[in-house]
């Protein structure tokens, strides 16, 4: 997939399509989300939300007896 570039991206859209794409990956570790920050053309604010979102998912998952991706 190329990245699209930022400018013709509406504000956002970027973070929202990594999202999507990390869920649909089923990964949520660091380097998923490095890929993704590459993918997408994302910011580091993006990338600590996503850095951020990625533990709490971990940790929720982990607590519920899941078998989520580190």
């Amino acid at each position: 997939m190329t990245p699209v570039p930022a400018d013709i991206v509406p504000a956002r859209q970027g973070l929202r399509q990594a999202l999507r794409w990390l869920s649909e990956i089923g990964r949520h570790d660091a380097a998923a989300v490095e890929e993704a920050c590459r993918r997408f053309d994302l910011s580091p604010l993006d990338e600590d939300f996503l850095l951020r979102e990625a533990t709490r998912i971990r940790r929720d998952a982990q607590a519920a007896g899941g078998d989520e991706h580190q």
